[in-house]
């Protein structure tokens, strides 16, 4: 009988079974060059349009492409055959996430930590996690559904679908869940976010595949992957660098109130994560779609949640250091469960009906 973990593994390229020790290295060099070096960064941070750091575009843009030349858009017209990773995805994400995440915030904020955290600074962190929670992710998903080999057509169309529904969603849960009604959305930033993360490496996508297709069919576009694949992951690496140098300073500050913060967001991490994989096992969905499911939902749209937090309560408030700790826990958070489902890819079927 073959070992379905090693068989995982083996799919994965050497940098990319090592990733976690990648990642943690970038961790530490982000946190000491955002230490060493606060102005160069301050003005990285500054290169931005519409809250859109462009820097970190670029880099996501490199880790995005990669996977959005593997799209088959004629294969699009048949998801409507197979919704059942879909209708996981979106229950999920719209019905459940952002209650629970709310919640865990009340419980944690509020009673938990009451004697650690005083009421104002609770109040404000229980928003940034609010906002955070009724984000799902745009584009680092793409990562991790190739790191789990997720079918790229079905990613896309999930993140697609998802887009479109926070477009009007977004505003009146994150209304209803702060209790006000004067919630400001950053359309100019969700706009800007979705063409950049998603619309134009899917146009380059598009024309790279369809160039490789004419020169030596599907054979050519896996050849190309391959040979791609390692700048995806370098783009990676390099976001989290800066992400971490951009918040160098803060952590190093206030440890403790950022592993607070922590705690709720790794707890809906991974109670979401199960929720959804374990969904999809229940409902037989394959694994190349069960995996991506799962993961769209743990995942966030930190971009827009630091962007709304910002203009909402400013850039110094608790709710805008809230959704940045929940950048600097999503990438390890994040690999784990990638880890964790290679490992039991064998608990699903490799095709039928999703």
């Amino acid at each position: 009988m073959t070992d379905t973990s090693l068989s995982a593994e083996a799919g994965l390229g050497t940098f990319e079974r090592w990733l976690s020790v990648w990642v943690a290295l970038a961790i530490g060099a982000g946190l000491l060059l955002g230490n060493l070096f606060p102005s160069a960064f301050a003005a990285l941070a500054a290169l931005e349009i519409a809250s859109v750091n462009l820097p970190v575009a670029v880099l996501i843009w490199a880790m995005v492409y990669p996977m959005m030349v593997g799209v088959d858009f004629g294969a699009v017209r048949q998801i409507g055959d197979r919704p059942k990773g879909l209708i996981v995805t979106l229950v999920v994400n719209w019905l459940i996430k952002p209650f629970t995440m709310a919640a865990l915030g009340v419980l944690f904020f509020n009673y938990v930590f009451a004697g650690l955290i005083p009421p104002d600074d609770a109040q404000a962190y229980l928003a940034g996690v609010i906002l955070l929670g009724a984000a799902p992710c745009t584009a680092m998903v793409f990562v991790w559904s190739n790191l789990t080999r997720g079918d790229a057509t079905y990613t896309l169309v999930q993140v697609s679908v998802n887009d479109v529904i926070m477009i009007f969603a977004f505003a009146p849960i994150v209304a209803f869940l702060l209790g006000v009604t004067d919630i400001v959305v950053p359309w100019d930033t969700l706009m800007l976010s979705v063409g950049l993360y998603v619309m134009l490496p899917l146009l380059a996508g598009y024309l790279t595949r369809q160039r490789l297709i004419a020169r030596g069919g599907e054979a050519a576009v896996s050849a190309f992957k391959s040979r791609v694949q390692p700048f995806s992951i370098l783009g990676l690496l390099m976001t989290v660098v800066l992400l971490f140098a951009f918040q160098g300073e803060v952590i190093f500050d206030r440890p403790l109130v950022i592993a607070l913060i922590a705690i709720p967001l790794l707890i809906q991490s991974y109670a979401i994560f199960f929720l959804a994989y374990g969904a999809a096992r229940a409902w037989g969905i394959p694994f190349n779609v069960a995996a991506p499911c799962a993961l769209i939902g743990t995942s966030n749209f930190f971009e827009l949640a630091v962007a709304v937090a910002i203009s909402l309560f400013g850039l110094g408030s608790g709710a805008a250091l809230a959704t940045v700790v929940g950048v600097l826990v999503e990438v390890p958070v994040m690999l784990s469960l990638v880890a964790f489902a290679n490992r039991t890819k064998h608990w699903f079927p490799t095709e039928g009906d999703a």
